[in-house]
């Protein structure tokens, strides 16, 4: 009898632990940080936060007990750096990328940064890419300005070796570039990067940051790859930020990517104060994994349970009694 109180006892304690951490998971709001990087709309780190078009590409991975994002991109994974709203971009370092640090040790990029076109993210024209000993037989390495005068017709395919960023390259002493080559092209394609990159050493992406003051010279040059985004703005994202109307967060149903307005109580169509627009069907974020996780926990322990009762049921020639039957 005390057997079966015990079992009894485990079977309801597991049912009691699923159905809390179920509910749990089903209303959880999507994280607004990463890091010390803040996550708000148009992104989301959680399935079924922020705006559909960035679904899957922001992932944030914690290594050594600290958080970091990174960025899916055909080419890999990056870290990011930064990410402003006001001046909608992010800021991606490419680990492969020559900087000042590296000196003499120019190490070959197998596979150089690139976005995909589908995705509503594009390269800033505030980045300048620099390559350093390239094959003077395969690249037209020119100072522009003269050789443009001279050749309009291949202005755009020269490898500017009078580059400012050559001669003031960030972090650099006068001396870094000795006996070595530097041109400056900024090239319109993924496939005209990885072009350049079979005839030259290596590469960096140099970005002008903005200094926030009006004086003419308010940039100064990072290294670092600057990448535009958009921000898809909708009435009914306005509506359900609002806090006049207890502020939700903007989704989308994970199975229809329609719109969804999450909030602490459940989700809605329109805003948290508007029940009528009630979502029947709450969608999932921020452990979508973990709840399917828990529910083979809870089959498993339903099996266990129905495994340990038959075999202490007493069995004569292979038939149960009325007393120990289960169903």
């Amino acid at each position: 009898m005390a057997n079966k109180l015990s079992s009894s006892f485990c079977f309801y304690t597991i049912s009691i632990i699923y159905f809390s951490l179920l509910l749990t998971l089903t209303h959880s709001k999507c994280r607004t940080s990463c890091g010390e990087i803040p996550i708000k709309y148009p992104f989301g780190i959680d399935d079924g936060c922020g705006s559909p078009y960035y679904r899957h590409i922001l992932v944030c991975s914690e290594t050594g007990g600290s958080a970091h994002l990174e960025i899916r991109t055909p080419s890999g994974r990056y870290p990011i750096r930064n990410v402003s709203y006001s001046d909608p971009h992010l800021l991606v370092s490419d680990p492969s990328m020559w900087t000042c640090r590296d000196g003499d040790d120019f190490r070959p990029v197998s596979r150089p940064f690139s976005l995909d076109t589908s995705t509503h993210f594009r390269l800033s024209p505030q980045n300048d890419y620099l390559f350093f000993n390239c094959s003077r037989d395969d690249v037209i390495m020119e100072a522009r300005p003269v050789f443009c005068d001279r050749f309009p017709e291949q202005c755009d395919s020269t490898c500017d070796t009078s580059s400012f960023l050559c001669r003031h390259l960030p972090e650099c002493d006068s001396s870094v570039l000795s006996g070595r080559s530097c041109c400056s092209y900024y090239p319109k394609r993924s496939e005209s990067l990885r072009m350049m990159l079979k005839h030259c050493a290596t590469y960096a992406s140099v970005y002008w940051r903005n200094l926030g003051i009006t004086p003419a010279f308010n940039q100064i040059p990072e290294y670092g790859i600057r990448v535009d985004f958009d921000i898809p703005v909708t009435t009914r994202c306005l509506w359900c930020e609002d806090g006049r109307k207890r502020g939700g967060t903007c989704g989308f149903d994970t199975q229809t990517q329609d719109f969804l307005c999450l909030c602490d109580n459940g989700n809605s169509t329109t805003n948290c104060k508007d029940h009528s627009g009630d979502h029947s069907r709450p969608a999932v974020v921020a452990g979508t994994v973990s709840a399917v996780t828990v529910t083979g926990a809870f089959v498993g322990a339903g099996v266990w349970y129905v495994r340990k009762l038959r075999s202490k049921a007493p069995v004569t020639h292979g038939v149960q009694t009325n007393d120990n039957r289960l169903f």
